[in-house]
């Protein structure tokens, strides 16, 4: 959906008649979804609108009216409490630089972040990850091989009350939304670290890739039966990633973006914006 303004101006701008048809098609391929994609082309016929700037400008208002006023923003840790923050998503979204560029991100901000290796059954997201904290100087919690991933939470949790860590952000194993025994793991983990804290985690973040498209829907589903999701990161908006899913997750579950991730520095976790949104999938 790069540049779609400029697309739709260059293909409808001197057209005697607008092919309405071929526009909904390009919203929905942005996926966007067509629960918001059908309402806006039909309000657009009905005003026979055809002047292709008013049009582009309305499509603008109407993607931002799909996200609340107030978006989700960070718990945060009170004494002797700190806030667990839960990684969730499937291999490949980035869920492991995310956290990594997360916990950065609060460090620079002064809070004291561990982070949890939790992703125990495959070698080579540890090591990431400890590579990353090495880089960082971001303290980090690992478990034994192939330990329960529940159990290095808990441990994790436990440290961090222990030594006064404000955040604890534990990177979960990839999984595929489809494999009912993953997504159970997922409600291990939330139980285990309930036991220290009623309200542990206290938020749950989905990862997905924007080139994912469509299917990044179909994540965000099944992640929010099997772990209710406070909010998404959408990552690889950099990239050819259309980032218009962001609208579909919305506008299916309520459920916001909390952060964009624009590149592959440790500073490229930027807090969501509606309008710097819209600007960059349009």
């Amino acid at each position: 959906m790069a540049n779609f303004f400029t697309r739709l101006i260059d293909k409808f701008l001197g057209e005697p008649e607008i092919d309405w048809d071929e526009m909904e098609a390009d919203l929905i391929a942005a996926d966007i979804g067509a629960k918001r994609v059908i309402p806006m082309i039909e309000e657009l016929i009905e005003r026979d609108e055809q002047d292709a700037c008013d049009i582009a400008n309305f499509i603008r208002e109407r993607l931002r009216a799909a996200f609340p006023a107030k978006l989700p923003v960070l718990p945060v840790p009170q004494a002797g409490r700190p806030c667990v923050l839960l990684m969730v998503g499937v291999n490949g979204t980035g869920k492991t630089t995310t956290s990594a560029k997360l916990a950065y991100r609060l460090q620079k901000q002064g809070y004291k972040v561990l982070l949890a290796a939790a992703d125990t059954f495959r070698a080579a997201a540890v090591e990431q990850l400890e590579s990353w904290a090495g880089s960082l100087g971001v303290p980090l919690y690992k478990g034994r091989p192939n330990q329960d991933p529940a159990s290095v939470c808990y441990e994790a949790h436990t440290k961090a009350i222990s030594e006064g860590f404000d955040y604890v952000i534990c990177d979960t194993a990839g999984r595929l939304h489809t494999r009912h025994n993953l997504m159970e793991e997922l409600a291990k983990i939330r139980r285990s670290l309930a036991k220290q804290d009623a309200g542990a985690p206290h938020a749950c973040y989905l990862v997905v890739d924007a080139t994912t498209g469509a299917n990044a829907l179909m994540q965000a589903r099944e992640f929010h039966k099997a772990a209710p999701l406070d909010a998404v990161v959408i990552t690889k908006m950099d990239g050819s990633g259309k980032g218009g899913v962001a609208v579909a997750i919305q506008d299916e579950l309520g459920i916001s973006p909390i952060f964009l991730g624009l590149g592959e520095g440790r500073d490229d976790l930027r807090p969501f914006d509606v309008g710097e949104y819209v600007n960059t999938i349009l």
